[in-house]
């Protein structure tokens, strides 16, 4: 049967999500020094808040040493690190569900890519302590103390997102976070419980997940959302990192934990895969998981056309990430059979249309900026 972009999707524990497209976490570059929601942030939010049936939160550091990444002059990356912080993420979820979405927060350590940490105390805190040529700080091995500490913190930030009235929690463990950087053999050097070998790199990872569940058993609605955020492999040109295979295995050891969700990180196209083999990364996780786990991924998403292609070949749901920072009301117009609507590139005119925060104008705006191209983005180049 040909599945449909307003298809209702029901996750494992019973909550159902109005359509298959999501709305992936991107950064704003808008929040305060101290990892706050300003105006400009929660004004970005509310303008998405029909984009699509579900939404995710930019990521959210969980540790007062993990974060921000990310932010500079633009603005910061939003934190969940301590109880002060719930007024702001409270705020977050209204706007993000004013218009009936699933609100979900993506929590995160950014461990040795903390460098708003480490502007302040002169280093950041990874798996190892190694040298890198795109860090111009110091990185220190966690202790023992220190990663049973940042467990506990996923777990109280899941905690805050619950009070604050988000729909579920996405574990970030992609795009080279502290997560991520435990699977890799080149951020991950350590011979103790938490290095060497697959399984006890994967440790790390599987015990902040179980720390979240725990956390949800205790404090959440019954259809709490609980999803994972993954990159499939690493490759390094030193044979360091890990691979498809690795990161499978992964998968295979969060099934057992029965999450609600998958989600892909891929930074090119949503049907690609490894280099040495005909199935995509979807394709290849799709059986390593149960039925009941949802398949999620981003890739290089534009047009409807493109979207159904995505639910209908490779996940259960798809995101539109700058395809939802050109047209806000992506999803409002596929559900409003107005898919024919959809601008599919920016430019200055739909940029007024936008909503985006100061922080995402600016880093657009710049001519080199190492962000993944906009259709017509020199349209709106300084």
């Amino acid at each position: 049967m040909t599945r449909q972009l307003t298809d209702s999707v029901k996750f494992r524990r019973g909550v159902e999500v109005q359509g298959r497209l999501f709305l992936p976490p991107m950064l704003t570059s808008s929040g305060t020094a101290d990892g706050r929601a300003t105006a400009d942030t929660l004004q970005y939010y509310a303008a998405r808040s029909k984009t699509a049936g579900m939404l995710i939160t930019e990521y959210h550091y969980v540790s007062e040493n993990g974060g921000p990444s990310g932010g500079g002059p633009f603005g910061e990356q939003l934190g969940i690190y301590d109880d002060e912080h719930l007024d702001s993420i409270k705020a977050l979820a209204k706007a993000m569900k004013q218009d009936g979405a699933k609100a979900i927060l993506q929590i995160n350590h950014g461990g040795l890519r903390s460098n708003g940490f480490a502007d302040k105390h002169g280093y950041a805190l990874g798996p190892s302590a190694i040298t890198s040529p795109n860090l111009n700080y110091e990185v220190r091995e966690l202790t023992t103390q220190q990663i049973e500490a940042i467990i506990k913190d996923f777990g109280l930030a899941t905690k805050r997102a619950i009070e604050a009235g988000f729909d579920g929690v996405e574990i970030h463990g992609a795009n080279h976070y502290l997560l991520q950087q435990f699977m890799s053999t080149y951020s991950n050097r350590r011979t103790d419980e938490w290095g060497g070998s697959l399984a006890n790199r994967m440790s790390f990872p599987i015990a902040v997940t179980k720390e979240v569940l725990r956390m949800v058993a205790k404090y959440a609605p019954q259809d709490f959302i609980v999803g994972y955020r993954i990159s499939p492999e690493e490759p390094h040109q030193d044979g360091s990192g890990y691979s498809i295979a690795d990161s499978n295995q992964l998968v295979k050891e969060l099934n057992q934990l029965q999450l609600d969700y998958l989600h892909v990180s891929i930074f090119g196209h949503y049907y690609d895969g490894p280099k040495d083999s005909n199935l995509s990364y979807t394709q290849i996780y799709r059986e390593s998981l149960d039925a009941e786990t949802k398949l999620l991924a981003v890739g290089s998403v534009f047009s409807a056309e493109a979207a159904l292609d995505a639910v209908n070949h490779y996940m259960d749901m798809v995101g539109m990430a700058r395809g939802s920072l050109i047209d806000p009301l992506f999803g409002y117009k596929v559900s409003h059979h107005r898919a024919n609507e959809i601008v599919h590139e920016i430019s200055p005119e739909q940029l007024k249309q936008t909503a985006w925060t100061k922080g995402l104008l600016d880093s657009f705006s710049l001519p080199d900026n190492g962000l993944p191209p906009l259709p017509n983005g020199e349209s709106i180049k300084k």
